[in-house]
């Protein structure tokens, strides 16, 4: 199987059967030389699309009607020549030539609704992995699997996510499970052991005809929920396309849980300027050049989606962006692979509770945004990661403990470590009481008042000013026990803003300091008793940052990486055991909304004489900028290296040897 390519394309083919001349401009040794020009050194092709049709010489009933060549063959065959690997693509929760031909086995909502596109809607439908419809694909994976014999070098499966279903089939399955279809939570949880069934199933079936080929199943983001079947993966493809729905938040953050799961990952994003399929639409290069960068920092390889024309001729303008991008990816690659990620901070991912649905919480991006405008070095984790290695876990807001993470916690900070809560975390699933003692506060009631103030203390006003600011948000009343400490306090307006009482135009201002806290602090512990992290993602406001990264400094006075770049730049630390070499990232493009629903950048900003502190266990022999192998002069002091880099333009790597 062999270690992932750094520099791969994801060449989406999903065509309609009404387009005709299907391939007939594909030129094998054009198509094969202009990915090899920028760069590509593997390429994702179609086995079958969306549409549902098939493009390779086949008995299935699926194959496009107006093809006009074995294409995936011959993609494979000019790829290979040119030393390019060639995953193959199969289509599996949309497939529209069977939702055409067998509507019973679309997923059906509780209203008895196929979910997906209406009758006069453009779209997909989504079909069922509890039917018979998982035996075709099934029987067409083998088809390729037996077609193109040792040529396979990879499975990338798509659309793998059972929703809740009410069709005959899944009624029938969830009686049998002793599950009630009328409940939410077993439709749901269902859902999801049909999912994971059908991915096991799949592995199974593809090792019996190829020992080494990768396998992927996407469903659009890689979370905790992958666990129970990571087994049936090879790698993780981190699908995120910035401008098309994922943000520019969504890859660092789930690149920092993956990283941890111990396998070899891609960084997805696109060509496009908005999200797939847009034909016509070019990503500005500084905006390609950043996604790249950000996945070689976060340890990834990386993978930009592309569309071919439904006739075959490849865009060679596409590659010529890919390839300003590639090529220097293809100079970055010795400092970039095989890395370890050196951080001092853990945040449990608000995926492991069961009621977290979204992609990403508010509360996640909220920690998100505080320690990378900070330039902390820091990880995402679920229940089952080690706890030991970092020097401060977060539980950001909405963290119930069960029994397993009340122990892990505690154990955690018998052996030294400190831990952040805020709002709801460390509390009981019902949110009755404190279920960690060592927060050192009793629950009382939600706060009686919304928005209400916080007047931070002397220990965490650095940067503040010396007044009260707002929580837009309803926080909890807490009661401090013996020997836990107030760093801030809860302010309370006159009254809650109502039609029976209201001033002004928006909340109420303070009337006076309440009995309550608002930040509390144990040996080991500091409690907000608000949703600070979310309320940072929604509304934005510095002090939120301040007051928790004032706080962080009280449990960690010493940062592995210090930097005086500013907040718009992201700094990344890592370490090449085989090389016993530091690789520090600093990266300064400026994502923008210039536009109604798209973040882009086009402009890079260059920084200039960034000092860089890193803390290390002894004096290095050197310290270089790469590629270029330009030496830095640098001292060694207090447990800091500290060198000056001279410019940063978009990316630089700091190498310590």
């Amino acid at each position: 199987m062999g270690k992932l390519r750094f520099r791969q394309v994801h060449l989406d083919f999903h065509t309609s059967e009404q387009i005709p001349g299907i391939g007939e401009k594909f030129d094998p040794e054009e198509f094969a030389q202009t990915l090899k020009e920028a760069g590509v050194d593997s390429i994702t092709c179609f086995a079958r699309c969306h549409h549902g049709m098939i493009y390779y010489d086949t008995d299935f009933p699926g194959r496009h009607p107006h093809l006009s060549r074995n294409l995936l063959k011959e993609q494979i065959g000019a790829c290979h020549k040119a030393g390019i690997k060639v995953p193959i693509y199969i289509t599996v929760g949309w497939d529209e030539f069977v939702a055409k031909n067998h509507p019973e086995w679309l997923v059906r909502t509780p209203e008895g609704k196929p979910n997906g596109a209406g009758p006069l809607q453009a779209g997909w439908r989504r079909l069922c992995f509890n039917t018979p419809y998982i035996d075709y694909v099934e029987k067409q994976t083998i088809d390729v699997l037996e077609k193109f014999g040792d040529d396979v070098d990879g499975l990338f499966f798509d659309i793998i996510f059972q929703p809740e279903c009410c069709c005959n089939y899944c009624m029938d399955g969830m009686r049998e499970a002793g599950l009630d279809p009328a409940v939410d939570e077993d439709r749901i949880a269902f859902g999801n052991m049909v999912n994971n069934r059908f991915k096991k199933r799949m592995t199974e079936t593809v090792r019996k005809y190829n020992k080494d080929c990768t396998i992927f199943y996407n469903a659009g983001h890689v979370g905790p929920h992958i666990r129970e079947t990571l087994d049936a993966y090879t790698h993780l493809e981190l699908e995120s396309l910035p401008s098309g729905g994922w943000g520019y938040e969504h890859f660092p953050i789930t690149a920092r849980y993956a990283r941890n799961l111990g396998y070899e990952y891609l960084a997805m994003t696109g060509r496009f300027h908005k999200s797939w399929a847009d034909f016509g639409g070019y990503k500005n290069q500084p905006a390609l050049e950043y996604e790249c960068f950000t996945a070689l920092a976060l340890g990834a390889k990386c993978s930009v989606g592309d569309q071919l024309h439904p006739n075959g001729a490849i865009n060679k303008a596409t590659y010529q962006l890919i390839g300003s991008v590639y090529n220097q990816v293809k100079e970055k690659e010795p400092w970039c692979d095989d890395v370890v990620a050196v951080t001092e901070i853990g945040v449990i991912s608000p995926e492991i509770m069961p009621f977290v649905r979204e992609r990403l919480h508010p509360s996640i991006k909220g920690v998100y945004r505080m320690l990378s405008e900070a330039h902390y070095q820091f990880d995402i984790l679920d229940v089952d990661m080690d706890f030991s290695k970092y020097k401060v876990i977060i539980l950001p807001d909405i963290i119930a403990l069960d029994e397993g993470l009340k122990a892990k916690l505690q154990k955690y900070i018998q052996e030294g470590g400190k831990v952040i809560l805020s709002y709801k975390s460390g509390m009981d699933a019902a949110g009755t009481k404190f279920e960690l003692e060592e927060a050192g506060v009793e629950y009382l009631r939600a706060a009686d008042y919304s928005p209400d103030y916080v007047l931070a203390g002397e220990k965490i006003k650095e940067g503040l000013l010396d007044t009260e600011y707002v929580m837009y948000e309803q926080g909890l009343y807490v009661k401090p026990q013996p020997g836990t400490e107030t760093l801030a306090d809860i302010c309370i307006p006159y009254f809650n803003r109502t039609y029976q009482h209201f001033c002004s135009h928006n909340q109420t201002p303070v009337e006076k300091i309440s009995e309550y806290p608002a930040v509390t602090r144990t040996d080991s512990v500091i409690y907000f008793s608000h949703p600070i992290f979310s309320m940072y993602f929604n509304h934005g406001m510095r002090a939120y940052k301040l007051l928790v990264l004032n706080c962080l400094k009280m449990l960690l006075p010493e940062k592995l990486v210090r930097a005086d770049a500013p907040t718009t730049a992201q700094v990344y630390l890592n370490y090449q055991p085989d090389y016993k070499r530091y690789v520090a990232h600093i990266l300064h493009y400026i994502p923008e909304r210039r536009f109604t629903s798209v973040d882009t950048i086009e402009d890079v900003i260059p920084l200039y004489n960034v000092k860089l502190e890193i803390k290390l266990s002894q004096k290095p022999e050197s310290v270089t900028l790469q590629p270029s192998g330009r030496k830095l002069e640098f001292t060694y002091a207090d447990g800091y290296v500290t060198a000056i880099v001279p410019q940063v333009t978009g990316h630089e790597m700091v190498v310590i040897e």
